[in-house]
This record gives structure tokens, C-alpha cells and sequence, in this order.
């Protein structure tokens, strides 16, 4: 039998396949790009797609205007209005109609194709105007009445009289019926209202075939008004009560005809004649595109922007919101005049650049910055592939610190060795491979320190288990060994003490 040293025998190790790497560099991680950069283009996707749903048409090419009798004022200005949008390709149909009543009859109409069209204010029912919207007032209505006998004064005394108010469905009539029902006098009294208008009415007048007629519009022009008031028998009635009729009814506007209006020369009249008029409104509905709303202020500003004798130059068009409210374009348009675009380009090519712009508007806000993001939001998932191992390794180095036995620490590098066959099976960009090799390193510093532990632990346990001899088996270890040993070791061991007698002997006889 082969005799024992003292020590155990040692065991062979299973040895444990190397980890395999098979980490892979690329040049980009796709698959991370497309992660951090999909969301910001989804958002700027859905910010052009809602841009785009909000985003004004294309001005229409054509329009039609309701504009009045044919020959009139506004049917001439609406000619004059038709030239100037054909300057910038809109073609504009003027409509003949009766007049503004009608006019407003037909924008409120859903059937009736009628864009934009000029009426009176006064002729609107109240709170009926909610699909319609002002460009602004154009141009003064002055009411003009004139009339045959005594001088009159107050117009509740035209009370019983043959007066002409207008043809159906004009401005006139509906102006002229308000202002006498204020005096007491209605169509079932006694008073005969007539549907004469203009001309018709101012020879009736002359001809004495009625007493007194409501003129307005071109029918209340200074030249008109002149030829009436130097006709023998015809008078010109004197709205000295302008002010309170002002205040009663808002759209009215005071207004005054300066001495030698009418002639210059025989100054006429001889005193300044005050009257009433209302604004004539651009209306328009409130779905006419913003581009034609600021051309048809542009023509309203060369047609109606002359001075005359009821005006001065460039008060009109105005913003005044009598019947109609102003229209948010309008409002901005008096404020500020026309976009820098419509300055500077021609209509078509700036309506086109300005729809544009609301696309470009979610590029510039979301999709410019969103890309400013990607690198870093790149950056950080290719990081967190790495990061998101050193809380494991922590955790691993924290519990080996702790009083583990042998099977914990085996326990702690299986785990060890999942996660370095993890981190060498990672698909990392090259830019990241400093990173990748020193999470390595980490790895392999927290294995050195398991290793280091475990066999320092392991010395610790061979050495507690090694047995230690007592004082008597020592005494008979040494014994045994006297026994074996020879005579020439036995002399060798006394020798020295002869030769410590034979030198006290010397010293002694000296």
C-alpha cells in the first residue's frame, strides 16, 4: 500500500468550454437609427397631414357680384371692380338686380350662386347675418327728399301725402318706410306710398302728380339734387333733426351739403343743407377665400377712395361695422395692408407660396429640431445595451463581498458567465467598441475577484483541516529518531562537550 504524505488528494476539474465570442461591429446599427428616428417622423407626419387638412384651397378664378339696376352706381362700380380683378386672372360676374334688398336676399340664399354684392345698410333684419361678413362700408347713401307746397319741417308732416318711396326691393323703400314709421305714418293709413324710384319719381315730383319723393343713391347725386332744387315749386327738405335720427337709428350718418354745392356761381344753396345717409357695406359670405377678400378691398380703394362733394379722399373703403360684421381678413387687411408675399409676388405665385408656407411651418417647428435629437436618442440606445449589465455586475460583486459559501460563489460566476455570453453575443456599432471592451474588462475583474475569494477561502480550509500533534506524541517522534540514529552520530553529538572539558582543563592550569 502506498504510504499517505498528509495532503488530499487533489481533484480534476471539469473544464468548462471557453466563452465563444460572437460579438459582431458594424458600421451603424439600423435597427436603433430607425428606432429613435421613426417617432419624430410619425410626429412630423401627422403634423404636415393636419397642416395640410387646414390649409386655405386655391383662391377660386372666378366670382359673381350683386351689384344693382342696370346703369346704376354700384352696377357701374361693379363693372369698374371686374377690370381691375382681371388684372390678376378672377374673373368677376356682375349680376343686375333690383337693388340692395335683393342683393341681400341673394348672399343669404344657399342656392343663389352670389359670392360678394353691395348693400345698404338698414336693410338687413336684425340677427340674420350670421353667414355673412363686411369687406367694409364703400361709399356714403345720402337721403335726399324733396317736395311741392309750403315749407315743411318735421317729416310727420308729410302725414296724408302722395309720397314716392321706391321701387320693391330697393334700399330706398326699406330706408324710407323705417324713417316714416318713426313719424307715425305706416302703408294702411292714410298716406299714399308709391313704388316710384329715380327718375320716375323726380318727374312725378315736377309734374305735380305726387308731393313728395325719397331720393337716394344716384338719385341723391349733387347733379341730380341741383336740376330738383332750381325747379319753381319744388323744395329740398332740411333734415334739421339729423342728429337724433343719427342716435335712433345707428346706421345712419350725419352728414352736411357745404353752400354752393349745387352752383357755385349763384351759390346753391345758400345755406348748408344738412341730411341723413346710411353706408353702402362690400358683403360678402363668410366662405369667400382671404386672398379675394384683400383683392376686392384693393378695388374697392381705387373705385370708391375719390373725394366728392359727401366725401373726402380716402375714406372709404372703412372698417365701420354697422349691419355685417368685419371679417377677420378685412380687419387685418385695414390694420396692416397685404402680406409681405402679395407685396412682392404676383397673386397667383404668392397665393401658391403662401399655401406653402403652412406645410413648411410643422418641417420647420417639428421635424428640424426632432433631427437635432436623433444622434443623442441614437447614442443612448446603443449605450443602454451596454449600461444595463453593470447593474448585474454590481449586484454580483456585492454579494461576493458578503459571507457566501463555496456553492454561492459557484452560483455567482454561473451567473458571471451568463452575462459575459450575453455581452459576447452583442451586435454593437463601431463607434461603440471602446465601450464594448472595457464592459469586458469589468467582466473580467469581477471573475478575477470571485477567483481570488474562492481559492483564499479554499487555502483557509485545507489549513483548518491539517491535525496538530500533542507535546507527547512530539517527545516520542524524537525518541524514535534517537534510536535510529549511528555511532559516529552519537560521538559527533558529544563532542562538543570534550571539547568544553579539554578547554576548562587548559584555562585551569594556565
Amino acid at each position: 500500500m502506498k504510504p499517505s504524505d498528509g495532503r488530499r488528494p487533489e481533484r480534476t476539474a471539469q473544464r468548462k468550454p471557453p466563452p465563444r465570442l460572437v460579438a459582431r461591429f458594424v458600421a451603424i446599427s439600423w435597427r436603433d437609427l430607425a428606432v429613435s428616428f421613426g417617432p419624430i417622423l410619425v410626429i412630423s407626419a401627422v403634423a404636415i397631414y393636419v397642416a395640410v387638412r387646414l390649409i386655405q384651397p386655391a383662391p377660386p378664378s372666378t366670382m359673381t357680384m350683386a351689384a344693382g339696376p342696370k346703369g346704376s352706381t354700384f352696377w357701374v362700380a361693379a363693372q369698374k371692380y371686374k377690370e381691375i380683378l382681371a388684372r390678376n386672372r378672377i374673373t368677376l360676374n356682375v349680376l343686375e338686380t333690383e337693388g340692395s334688398l335683393d342683393n341681400y336676399r341673394r348672399l343669404t340664399d344657399p342656392h343663389a350662386n352670389v359670392d360678394v354684392g353691395f348693400v345698404q345698410d338698414g336693410v338687413a333684419p336684425q340677427k340674420s347675418t350670421d353667414n355673412l361678413m363686411s369687406l367694409g362700408s364703400v361709399a356714403y347713401v345720402p337721403v335726399a327728399i324733396f317736395y311741392r307746397g309750403p315749407m315743411v319741417t318735421l317729416l310727420s308732416e308729410f302725414k296724408g301725402k302722395r309720397i314716392a318711396i321706391g321701387a320693391e326691393g330697393s334700399g330706398t323703400r326699406e330706408l324710407a318706410l323705417q324713417l316714416l314709421k318713426a313719424n307715425g305714418i305706416t302703408p294702411d293709413g292714410p298716406t299714399k306710398l308709391l313704388s316710384l324710384s329715380g327718375d320716375d319719381a323726380a318727374k312725378a315730383l315736377t309734374e305735380g302728380k305726387i308731393d313728395a319723393a325719397f331720393l337716394t343713391g344716384d338719385s341723391a347725386q349733387p347733379p341730380v339734387m341741383g336740376k330738383l332744387y332750381r325747379t319753381a315749386g319744388v323744395q329740398f327738405y332740411d333734415f334739421t333733426q339729423a342728429g337724433a335720427y343719427a342716435k335712433r337709428f345707428p346706421y345712419l350718418t350725419q352728414i352736411e351739403m357745404p353752400m354752393g354745392s349745387f352752383d357755385l356761381g349763384k351759390n346753391l344753396p345758400s345755406t348748408a343743407l344738412h341730411m341723413v345717409a346710411p353706408t353702402e357695406e362690400l358683403v360678402a359670405r363668410d366662405s369667400l377665400h382671404p386672398a379675394l377678400s384683400d383683392l376686392l378691398i384693393e378695388a374697392a380703394r381705387e373705385v370708391h377712395g375719390r373725394a366728392t362733394a359727401l366725401q373726402k379722399a380716402g375714406e372709404f373703403p372703412a372698417p365701420l361695422a354697422r349691419d355685417f360684421p368685419i371679417s377677420d381678413d378685412a380687419a387685418r387687411y385695414y390694420k396692416s395692408g397685404k402680406s409681405f408675399l402679395y407685396r412682392v409676388l404676383p397673386f397667383w405665385l404668392a397665393s401658391l407660396a403662401d399655401r406653402l408656407l403652412v406645410v413648411l411651418v410643422p418641417i420647420i417647428v417639428v421635424l428640424i429640431p426632432g433631427l437635432r435629437l436623433v444622434p443623442s436618442l441614437y447614442a443612448w440606445r446603443v449605450k443602454s445595451r451596454i449600461y444595463r449589465w453593470y447593474g448585474a455586475l454590481i449586484a454580483i460583486e456585492r454579494e461576493a463581498l458578503g459571507d457566501t459559501s463555496a456553492a454561492d460563489r459557484e452560483a455567482l460566476v454561473e451567473r458571471l458567465d451568463k452575462i459575459e455570453e450575453s455581452v459576447n453575443g452583442l451586435k454593437m456599432p463601431l463607434a461603440y467598441a471602446d465601450q464594448f471592451y472595457v464592459l469586458r474588462e469589468h467582466i473580467g475583474f469581477v471573475r478575477a475577484r470571485l477567483t481570488r475569494d474562492s481559492e483564499a477561502a479554499r487555502d483557509a480550509g485545507s489549513a483548518s483541516q491539517a491535525p496538530v500533534p500533542s507535546p507527547g506524541a512530539i517527545g516520542r517522534a524524537q525518541a524514535r529518531a534517537a534510536s535510529h540514529a549511528g555511532p559516529s552520530d552519537r560521538e559527533t553529538d558529544g563532542q562538543p562537550d570534550r571539547e568544553s572539558e579539554e578547554a576548562g582543563h587548559g584555562g585551569s592550569g594556565s
